[in-house]
């Protein structure tokens, strides 16, 4: 038994030692750089598991694609991964603007762990109130019509990536439209309507790939 607890306490060290160094050692990329299917392919099961309310598996999704459009380490992946979702859902939960608010925290926290990673530093508090900002107009869609969402998602990439908004209109339109198919089913949504707006999704995330290029 003693044998088994230090064998026990020498892997929680470890582990614990892994996760400090994982997630505080000094690392950069280029996050211009991704694999734009695997990327729709997550962007569209978040998705649904935010509108199923699905938040552990919401949660996992969010960090594999941390690590596939950002290419983090494992660990700080999961704080990542933990920040977005926390958002998510504490702008899901709200009703008024003062709790929709409350997520912006968490969004901040998301980007700086972006930025921190990131090769060419950004305004991270302009990215995380413009994330905030899409979230919110378009659930006042009667106030906000879907061209402002689209507006709202170019600024949100030339903020993070120092490119020209007009080079993500496409991407933007794409995005927002899969938004709308998936709105426009709302609780008679099918797997075709999915594989639909996985397929929207997918050649969203090309047209942003390649504008990155």
């Amino acid at each position: 038994m003693k044998r088994f607890l230090r064998i026990l306490l020498a892997v929680i060290l470890l582990l614990a030692l892994w996760i400090v160094i994982d997630v505080n050692y000094p690392y950069k990329t280029n996050i211009k750089k991704f694999d734009y299917a695997e990327v729709a392919r997550l962007d569209g099961e978040m998705w649904r598991s935010y509108y199923e309310k699905k938040k552990l598996k919401l949660f996992f999704q969010s960090s594999e694609l941390m690590r596939k459009q950002f290419g983090v380490p494992f660990w700080r992946s999961q704080l990542m991964a933990y920040h977005a979702a926390k958002a998510a859902f504490t702008f899901k939960d709200g009703k008024n603007r003062s709790d929709y608010d409350k997520a912006l925290p968490d969004l901040v926290k998301y980007y700086a762990a972006i930025n921190d990673i990131s090769d060419t530093s950004f305004d991270v508090k302009e990215a995380a109130r413009l994330e905030l900002e899409w979230w919110v107009i378009r659930r006042y869609r009667n106030e906000h019509p879907p061209a402002e969402w689209e507006n709202c998602l170019a600024r949100n990439a030339q903020t993070v990536y120092h490119l020209p908004a007009e080079k993500f209109v496409s991407f933007a339109h794409l995005r927002v439209l899969a938004m709308l198919m998936r709105d426009g089913k709302e609780n008679s949504i099918t797997e075709n309507d999915w594989l639909q707006i996985h397929q929207t999704l997918e050649q969203a995330w090309k047209s942003f790939s390649d504008a990155l290029q």
